[in-house]
């Protein structure tokens, strides 16, 4: 079993904000006018997680993967999810060599840097399932054998949210695994004109991005990460924002631990993106819904009564007192941005 790989080289929290400054930059020449939505995504990779990007075709999902993995400098691997897939397509099988005589293991697409598993929910749970032991544990189990993924590893998923012939809705465990949920949103008219051009100004399809690190860089930025302070108060705010939403009325199910988890993670990774070495509660407000709102579900009644889990997290953050913004002991880098 391969040994997990540990960054021999160290970064400042000033050079991973000019770094991960350095990507957006480059993925925004693809993604046009999603600013916003691309740190959330940025943030999640940095926290060491996986991201289900939810939205309507055709706003740029399939093309934000690809361009993060083009400036990570990551091995990028596409699995399209359909109907008729099989678990054995994605964690690879056992092979019988005629030359050898023996059965050789083929790595399937999940043995990349970062996997596009796009259109998620089009697949049978059997199969969505696949992903579970290689988004938790970093590994697969073929035939009671264990294979090592590579590091780093990172699944950004995409899923139609509207369409809901032949496809299997995520249950809330694989749900749960993804430590965020990020949505992009049609463009403004500005944007969309501006897409457009880009289009017409290239002369074809294809849009490349410039790589800014690699795959032991981004090892070394996310070890960076998590050197940021957290406040006591900061990390009790994001207890009690999870806790909060186990109670609250119109939920039949709260976040679990792992909501409070997926909040002090993010929000580190956010704070760098913002040029700060300590996590401030607006950190964690800033990614408050996409660590809790796909880890809630609303009372099914209330489905008719324009009742969301956006709208519950909106409330238990407008309910929970906010703690002091202060970090004793932490001083600013210098570096922070708006």
């Amino acid at each position: 079993m391969t040994q997990p790989v540990t960054p021999t080289v160290t970064l400042t929290l000033d050079q991973v904000s000019a770094r991960a400054e350095a990507i957006l930059s480059e993925v925004e020449r693809a993604v046009v006018g999603k600013r916003r939505s691309l740190e959330i995504v940025l943030a999640g990779v940095l926290a060491g997680g996986h991201v289900l990007m939810e939205d309507f075709p055709g706003l740029g999902k399939t093309l934000a993967a690809r361009s993060f993995a083009q400036s990570l400098g990551l091995d990028f691997a596409r699995a399209q999810f359909t109907p008729d897939l099989l678990p054995s397509d994605l964690t690879g099988s056992f092979l019988y060599d005629q030359r050898t005589h023996e059965f050789a293991f083929r790595k399937g697409p999940l043995f990349t840097g970062l996997l596009l598993a796009d259109e998620i929910n089009r697949t049978p749970p059997k199969t969505q399932s696949a992903l579970l032991e290689a988004m938790q544990e970093g590994q697969v189990t073929v035939e009671g054998e264990t294979f090592a993924l590579p590091r780093p590893f990172h699944v950004l998923a995409t899923a139609n949210p509207v369409e809901y012939e032949g496809t299997y809705p995520l249950p809330e465990a694989q749900l749960d695994r993804f430590l965020l949920r990020v949505s992009f949103g049609y463009p403004t008219a500005a944007e969309e004109w501006d897409v457009l051009q880009r289009r017409m100004a290239r002369r074809q399809e294809a849009q490349e991005v410039t790589r800014v690190t690699d795959a032991a860089g981004l090892l070394q930025m996310q070890a960076a990460v998590e050197t940021v302070a957290v406040d006591e108060g900061v990390g009790q705010y994001c207890v009690r924002l999870a806790a909060a939403t186990r109670t609250h009325q119109n939920l039949l199910m709260g976040a679990s631990p792992r909501g409070s988890l997926a909040l002090l993670l993010t929000s580190r990774a956010y704070a760098v993106l913002r040029g700060r070495d300590y996590v401030t509660p607006e950190d964690v407000k800033a990614v408050a819904h996409a660590c809790l709102d796909h880890r809630v579900t609303v009372r099914p009644e209330l489905w008719m009564n324009d009742v969301s889990a956006a709208s519950v997290v909106e409330a238990v953050l407008s309910s929970v007192p906010t703690p002091s913004a202060t970090v004793a002991g932490s001083a600013r880098t210098g570096f922070e941005r708006p």
